[in-house]
């Protein structure tokens, strides 16, 4: 367990948090906005500012202009279920973003194994319930959050939920539009 860091040796696969411990799910399907706001549990104004800002962009697809819809992939609704949980604890929105940047970075390899822990300050990963113990004894841990239990809030929420394939870039709306204007 470290304060989050860079490391030299770090598994990144194509700009996703999580390489590890997910469900196996089509990459071209995603969830709209307010899908994705309601699994993650914020406003779709938040949602749309942290897109805007890059703390959480959609991986399926992002915006591309007027009538367009981002589409966001279980990783994405999992980050942002994870920054509303760091938000809730108290940890500042410029925190998040570098613990984000350097969870990004490090990659993870037992998601279900994995915590995050904070002193209200910086945020640290532990990979072992050793590293919790040892974070916790020296006064350093105020609070933790299981990845893995989050992992799985995100499934349970979006089973109801419909998820949509990537190769439609128009909502109904935007398509509407078009038609008219044919």
């Amino acid at each position: 367990m470290s304060e989050l860091s860079r490391s030299e040796d770090a598994r990144y696969d194509l700009g996703l948090l999580f390489t590890d411990g997910m469900p196996d799910l089509d990459d071209t399907a995603g969830y709209r906005g307010a899908i994705a706001a309601r699994a993650s549990g914020i406003s779709y104004r938040q949602l749309d500012y942290w897109a805007r800002t890059q703390l959480v962009e959609p991986t399926v697809r992002g915006a591309a202009g007027s009538g367009s819809q981002r589409l966001y992939g279980f990783r994405d609704i999992l980050v942002l279920k994870l920054v509303k949980r760091l938000l809730d604890t108290g940890i500042s929105l410029q925190q998040i973003r570098v613990a984000v940047n350097q969870l990004r970075e490090s990659g993870i390899n037992d998601l279900a194994q994995t915590t995050l822990m904070s002193d209200g300050a910086s945020v640290y990963l532990c990979t072992s319930n050793d590293e919790v113990i040892d974070l916790v004894s020296r006064g350093q841990g105020v609070f933790g959050i299981a990845v893995g239990k989050v992992l799985r809030e995100v499934e349970h929420d979006l089973v109801a939920l419909d998820s949509v394939k990537g190769e439609d870039p128009m909502d109904e709306l935007a398509k509407r539009r078009a038609v008219r204007a044919s």
